[in-house]
């Protein structure tokens, strides 16, 4: 009953964006079950138009609900970004329409187009894992996607409007502290640790600012293949130093299949071939990937707040503690192996 409820105000909302088109319906609405920080739901939106029946396969994502575990949550900038990559060599869904005031469904959304492929989000086939060869032809098409993103023309896409990106590295740690500063009154020893190791070592900014994704994880593309359909999640992206964007891959992908299976000889390699596409040298990897193990580790935080605080019933928020403490432990060792916190798990919630 519930869904056809929302079937029915979207099919309403629909009929507006599409002026032209007679009985607008939604023909199925499925929500997603992946995903921590937005609800996503597939739609087949259908139509008529001269007298045909028309579809068409469509995403709607939208705002969480508060507290958020991403904050801010920019919805209409993740919507112009989609929009201004549209035509460009990455392949990301083509933003359709936005319904900013929340009328519709109590909350803002947007709807992208339904790109083809498969996401390996939650569940790697174990054919995929039996693949060494498929899975590195797949990091190296995720690598190529990473360089076009690097590689966008700010300002034929507009884009530039967002900044010049030259203070990224101290809006994220201001940002990231801001995240634990939101949830804990206490300091946590292990993380304030790591973020002053992080401000005492901050190297200088790469000398070209680009469009950063800010999540490259192999869940945020789909595959056809051994080819990239989509890349999706665009909650972080900015401009900024796109070593940002090579730390998070180089930390998630070490533990999370099908790109865990990569020797670090293989992620070396993809490396190389990042700088060859894009033309941007590869620095302070340790640093970057220390930075992104601290964003990590504050994400952890704030989703086991969150399920502490009973505003989700979600208990991968409540699991995802026990990963705070390690992923702190690596950041701290990739600054200097022989730099620890006294205590890196206190202060973390049970």
């Amino acid at each position: 009953m519930i869904a056809a409820k929302i079937g029915d105000r979207l099919a309403d909302w629909f009929a507006g964006q599409l002026p032209d088109a007679e009985r607008v319906r939604i023909d199925n609405l499925d929500q997603v079950t992946f995903g921590h920080s937005a609800e996503m739901m597939l739609l087949t939106l259908g139509w008529q138009a001269d007298g045909e029946d028309q579809h068409r396969d469509v995403v709607l994502r939208a705002c969480p609900e508060l507290p958020w575990l991403l904050e801010p949550y920019d919805l209409r900038l993740q919507f112009d970004i989609l929009r201004a990559l549209a035509g460009t060599p990455v392949r990301a869904p083509r933003a359709l329409w936005i319904e900013e005031t929340g009328t519709v469904l109590g909350r803002p959304f947007y709807v992208m187009e339904r790109l083809p492929g498969t996401v390996y989000e939650q569940r790697i086939p174990k054919e995929l894992k039996q693949a060494p060869d498929r899975v590195r032809r797949m990091a190296e098409r995720v690598i190529e996607q990473v360089a076009a993103i690097h590689l966008t023309d700010l300002h034929a896409t507009g884009l530039d409007r967002l900044g010049d990106g030259r203070d990224y590295l101290d809006r994220e740690l201001d940002r990231w502290d801001g995240q634990v500063s939101r949830w804990q009154s206490e300091p946590i020893p292990g993380l304030a640790r790591l973020s002053a190791e992080l401000r005492a070592r901050q190297p200088a900014m790469s000398p070209r600012a680009t469009l950063v994704h800010g999540d490259p994880k192999g869940g945020n593309f789909a595959f056809s293949g051994d080819e990239v359909t989509g890349v999706f999640d665009w909650e972080m992206a900015a401009i900024g130093d796109p070593m940002a964007d090579i730390g998070w891959a180089e930390v998630t992908w070490r533990s999370t299949l099908p790109f865990s299976m990569l020797s670090a000889p293989e992620m070396a390699r993809l490396l190389v071939r990042y700088q060859e596409l894009t033309g941007i040298r590869v620095h302070h990897r340790p640093w970057h990937r220390a930075m992104q193990a601290y964003k990590m580790a504050v994400i952890m935080l704030t989703g086991a707040m969150l399920f502490r605080g009973g505003f989700t019933s979600d208990t991968r928020f409540a699991a995802i503690a026990a990963y705070g403490p390690p992923i702190t432990a690596l950041g701290l060792r990739e600054l200097d192996p022989d730099l620890r916190a006294n205590d890196v798990d206190a202060g973390w919630p049970d």
